[in-house]
């Protein structure tokens, strides 16, 4: 490595690298099997302002808070620059674009965090397990991440019930803890859809409840979307303090890997500070981003480029054409998603199609009003907004674009959209059966006002080091190990074949605590 190194370290150690879901998935099954482990992670903190805040209104029930508490928490979300999600009102979750991309490369939605906890800080806690028919080509089955399903589920609160979507997914059991009541909304959304079940069977849809990551002491104050003041809904923060009292587990926060290296007797991690820390193997958890910028930083196999898979999403606005039984803004409610449908048949593919349905929440009003202020009355918007549900629909990555990532000069990546020709009429075709079942249960469909998300912006991105049975200098054997190399293991999303539709943390979780039970 160029450059002068300081080293230090202790031979017998595995280094993990990040703390996000992956990164305390691979760490407990190490741990599990008595390795030592030692964590790396930048690991961002939320500031104090911004936890004072938080800690204010945990202090008080949801309805005991004063309407200005409210503004004041939800403010800097509403505020934020396109694309930045924030939580907590703080920025220190996500990176901003240019501190990871340079310019000059095409504009994409993804992004990274050096957070403690990574993206978990922020995602929608919506779980499920991969389908065997959209991971039937992979070199690792649906049986073999099973175990690993289920371990997951030991460490994380999982929300659900008994219902179609339970059958459709046997791998985990996905009812954990119980489930947490759904919205006003989302319960005459079910039971409309209910009637029909033996249609839509037929038609190839399963509709269930959102499977959750949320705890049941849920509070259902309404703040998902600005953070949980409880902390109710799952960070792998959360298991980071469990594994800082484990016996073999330490953890350092800090600055951020630059490189990696491959000896004969171990690895070499590399930090920007210019301070080297070896072990004996490294697990490379750092978000498909962070570790694309290691990857292609570090000198072995020779990288010029590496190519992401995504999981492109669109969002489309539907109106119910009847009142809930009870005003969905007013608590108790929950802005996560409600309710999921899986789509088979949709289009000629062996693919299936995911839908998140979102029932009301504090972003239908503003985005009204932004789009059709000019036009309509403020009241109007404001009453429009409490009919507004929205479904997130998500494509297999076979059917959607690909992002191709290089390193320049100063260090950041060059992004490089290659769309698929294919995907908008995926998209439609998607929309249009949504639309139909969505009208058996009174509800319309605006498919004119759908809205197709940037390249990325699903988050469900991976795909760069796919792992394979016969890796070529462009993949990882089954344990995320890149071409010609035995002691780094690649364990996030980078490593996954190809992005199944369904909600991508749990298939991530259990795949890096596989290779965390099998690594030699």
């Amino acid at each position: 490595m160029a450059g002068f190194w300081f080293c230090t370290g202790v031979r017998g150690v595995d280094l993990v690298l990040g703390s996000g879901p992956s990164g305390v998935a691979v760490a407990t099954a190490l741990l599990a099997r008595g390795r030592a482990v030692t964590m790396l992670d930048c690991g961002a903190r939320l500031p104090h302002n911004a936890t004072h805040q938080r800690d204010v209104l945990a202090q008080y029930a949801p309805l005991d808070w004063e309407p200005s508490w409210i503004a004041a928490y939800q403010k800097p979300q509403f505020f934020g620059a396109a694309g930045h999600v924030r939580r907590f009102g703080s920025d220190f979750a996500m990176e901003p674009e240019k501190a990871t991309f340079s310019e000059g490369g095409d504009p994409i939605g993804l992004r990274a965090s050096r957070a403690a906890g990574g993206l978990s800080n922020l995602w929608g806690a919506a779980m499920l397990p991969s389908r065997h028919s959209d991971i039937s080509d992979w070199p690792i089955s649906s049986v073999a991440l099973a175990p690993h399903y289920r371990s997951i589920s030991d460490i994380v609160p999982m929300s659900g019930t008994s219902d179609a979507l339970a059958r459709l997914f046997p791998s985990v059991d996905m009812t954990g803890i119980g489930q947490i009541p759904p919205t006003t909304q989302a319960e005459t959304l079910l039971r409309r859809l209910s009637r029909h079940r033996d249609w839509m069977e037929r038609q190839g849809t399963t509709v269930g409840a959102a499977r959750q990551a949320v705890e049941t002491g849920c509070q259902r104050c309404g703040m998902c979307l600005h953070g949980c003041p409880w902390g109710h809904i799952y960070t792998s923060c959360q298991t980071l303090e469990r594994l800082k009292q484990t016996p073999g587990f330490a953890y350092r926060s800090g600055p951020a890997v630059a490189a990696i290296s491959e000896t004969l007797q171990g690895v070499n991690v590399f930090l920007s500070t210019g301070e080297s820390i070896s072990g004996t193997r490294v697990f490379v958890a750092t978000g498909v981003l962070e570790t694309a910028r290691i990857i292609l930083a570090s000198e072995f196999g020779n990288f010029r480029e590496l190519t992401l898979k995504d999981s492109q999403n669109a969002f489309l606005p539907m109106l119910t054409r009847w009142r809930a039984d009870r005003r969905p803004d007013h608590p108790p409610c929950t802005t996560l998603p409600q309710v999921f449908l899986e789509l088979e048949g949709t289009v000629p593919s062996k693919r299936s199609v995911h839908a998140q349905i979102y029932t009301w929440n504090e972003f239908y009003a503003r985005d009204l009003t932004a789009n059709y202020g000019a036009y309509l009355p403020a009241a109007f918007l404001q009453h429009l907004s409490l009919r507004l549900l929205v479904a997130q629909i998500f494509l297999h990555s076979d059917h959607s674009g690909r992002i191709h990532l290089s390193r320049t000069r100063e260090g950041r990546l060059l992004a490089r959209v290659s769309p698929a020709k294919e995907t908008p009429f995926f998209l439609k075709s998607a929309a249009s059966r949504i639309a139909k079942v969505m009208s058996k249960a009174g509800i319309s469909a605006l498919t004119f006002a759908r809205r197709d998300g940037a390249p990325g912006s699903s988050f469900h991105v991976g795909g760069s080091l796919p792992m394979d049975t016969s890796p070529n200098h462009q993949q990882t054997d089954t344990l995320g190990r890149p071409h010609g190399l035995e002691r780094v293991h690649v364990v996030d999303a980078s490593v996954l074949p190809s992005i199944p539709a369904t909600t991508i943390t749990l298939t991530v979780m259990a795949n890096a605590h596989r290779i965390g039970s099998l690594a030699p």
